[in-house]
């Protein structure tokens, strides 16, 4: 069992409970899913980014990503309906939580001047979204051979019904929130 699952079921259920005043613990915030997406841009640039980073996701969430194709053709964009612009893997179970524990105790730490994720990015239905700036702050990716920087955009969909107990479950979870308000004007 994940480490950060088996802490889940015995210690944050039980203080998530007692916190947020559920009385049946069927009502108690969860993870439902993590879903890990990299958009790559226009094909028609550079052939080898999207293999590139179909590889570096597959290192880092352990799971074959799955290539999203673009819907609708933009010129702007220079990209055709049904071209390969990026790729995205979704977790459950073990190996989301597996995902979740790394990420909190062993990426973010890794970043460069960090103070804390944005505590105003959940979406008003108790879901986050945080943007990772490069993929190397993971330790499945070997530095010396990545050939793209690839950002990345992380979103934890959780069975809360507010953002104020999907606040409570990430930060009792390990999510390292940033804490002051004062800082608006940093993002």
């Amino acid at each position: 069992m994940a480490r950060l699952l088996e802490r889940f079921r015995t210690d944050i259920v039980p203080n998530l409970k007692a916190e947020l005043g559920v009385d049946n613990v069927m009502r108690v915030p969860s993870l439902r899913k993590v879903v890990v997406s990299m958009g790559t841009g226009s094909p028609t640039q550079d052939k080898n980014r999207l293999a590139a980073a179909s590889a570096d996701l597959a290192k880092i969430t352990g799971q074959r990503p799955q290539v999203c194709r673009a819907r609708k053709s933009v010129s702007n964009f220079k990209t055709r309906e049904g071209n390969d612009i990026g790729c995205r893997v979704t977790l459950r179970g073990h190996r989301m939580y597996e995902f979740v524990d790394r990420l909190f105790n062993a990426a973010i730490p890794r970043m460069r001047d960090f103070r804390g994720l944005n505590p105003r990015s959940f979406d008003g239905r108790g879901n986050y979204n945080m943007g990772v700036a490069d993929q190397s702050i993971f330790g499945e990716i070997d530095i010396a051979t990545v050939t793209y920087q690839q950002g990345m955009n992380i979103t934890f969909v959780t069975s809360a019904r507010s953002d104020e107990h999907a606040k409570a479950l990430l930060m009792h979870l390990g999510m390292p929130l940033r804490q002051t308000e004062g800082t608006e004007g940093l993002e």
